[in-house]
């Protein structure tokens, strides 16, 4: 027999990288240039030559059987003690490498800390909108997803709505800042109140409420700090990619970070070890993991990002559009011209445009532009936006 929830979502795919589909069907149709695809967030910037560097050094001189064989489950030695060291030295933690355990990137990084800290029946809080998967992941650690809508004024954490929510079947929380597909910054105040909330509840209640923080766009900011979120909290799960930071999305290279600040980090880390074998996410890409020691505080090129997003923004601000000014990551979050979002995009596909609804962030009236896409593409958008405004505009 087959087993039916699998079938479900096989037959179900995520819709965002149908559209990504959809738009390199188009493009070969009508040709690239014609199509203004805005729907996934694959990096445009190419990967830093520093790692580029290392991984041809690495193919070179490297023992090839060395290179390619196994690490520990948990990930090699020498890639632990980097990834410690590199948060003990930027945030001034005392980061152990016994509590990192390498990932094939955030997807699984997430997945294995949900069914690390929640069993059968428990509840998980996201603030919405967010990146759709969770809830997949969710589901396979046995929980369901409790939905708390963001600050509809600014996007962020609505602590009054996300306390409402808390109740003794709360497992965990997830938090993504930058946030997909928003780009707000949870700040420094939202987070003190948010965390504080959430330390009186685990009081309150008798129980660990697990702060997973998803963060695989730390790096990629315009200004605005990004607070670390074990400094506020103490049962905190850090769960990082490098796919965007250094431009490596098909890599699939990452790591969970347990907090030190945990009474009782030793056990949630064999925890997370644990979940990691049940779901066979054991011993990461071992030549990844080495360019990851060359390269673990290898910074990301910002600037290409900057100027499309003020590259983007101008155009929609001339054509009279509304949109959140994302203080990171490289997604726009733009107001739909109708309440359907679904319909919104259904349209701008009439004029080869590919954006995502807010539906697949579990949102409504808002869309997703991924701008991590070559400036060439965005400037030559603006009559298909300006189309697809007047054609509301007529209605």
């Amino acid at each position: 027999m087959l087993n039916q929830r699998s079938l479900g979502l096989g037959n179900q795919p995520n819709k965002i990288r149908e559209l990504f589909a959809y738009g390199l069907q188009r493009k070969a149709q009508i040709g690239a240039d014609k199509v203004f695809d805005f729907s996934i967030g694959n990096p445009s910037v190419p990967t830093p030559a520093k790692v580029t560097e290392t991984l041809t050094t690495l193919l070179r001189e490297e023992d090839p059987v060395a290179l390619h064989g196994y690490t520990p489950s948990a990930g090699a030695a020498e890639t632990r003690a980097a990834v410690a060291e590199s948060l003990a030295r930027r945030f001034g933690i005392d980061a152990k490498p016994d509590q990192v355990y390498m990932t094939t990137g955030a997807a699984a990084a997430l997945a294995i800390s949900l069914s690390a800290v929640c069993s059968e029946g428990d509840e998980v809080i996201v603030p919405t909108p967010y990146f759709p998967e969770y809830g997949v992941w969710a589901a396979t650690a046995g929980a369901s997803m409790v939905e708390v809508p963001c600050r509809p004024s600014d996007f962020q954490l609505d602590v009054p709505a996300m306390a409402a929510a808390v109740n003794e079947k709360t497992a965990a929380v997830i938090i993504n800042s930058p946030n997909n597909p928003v780009g707000s910054i949870y700040s420094a105040e939202n987070l003190t109140e948010f965390c504080d909330m959430l330390a009186a509840k685990e009081q309150e209640l008798g129980h660990p409420i697990y702060l997973i923080s998803d963060e695989p766009y730390r790096e990629i900011t315009y200004g605005d700090e990004v607070p670390f979120v074990p400094d506020f909290y103490e049962h905190t799960i850090i769960c990082y990619s490098y796919s965007k930071s250094l431009s490596l999305p098909g890599e699939r290279i990452g790591y969970i970070y347990v907090s030190n600040k945990m009474a009782n980090a030793a056990e949630v880390t064999l925890a997370v070890q644990g979940a990691g074998r049940a779901l066979g996410y054991v011993c990461a890409s071992s030549l990844f993991q080495k360019m990851v020691v060359a390269c673990v505080d290898e910074p990301s090129d910002v600037e290409a990002y900057r100027a499309n997003r003020e590259l983007l923004t101008g155009i929609l601000d001339e054509l009279g559009y509304e949109y959140i000014a994302p203080q990171g990551a490289f997604y726009l979050w733009t107001k739909a011209l109708e309440a359907d979002s679904e319909a919104f995009c259904e349209r701008a596909k009439d004029y080869e445009l590919l954006l995502v609804p807010a539906t697949c962030f579990r949102s409504e009236g808002w869309v997703r532009i991924s701008y991590c896409v070559s400036s060439e593409t965005i400037k030559n958008s603006k009559p298909a936006f300006a189309a697809l405004m007047n054609s509301y505009q007529r209605a």
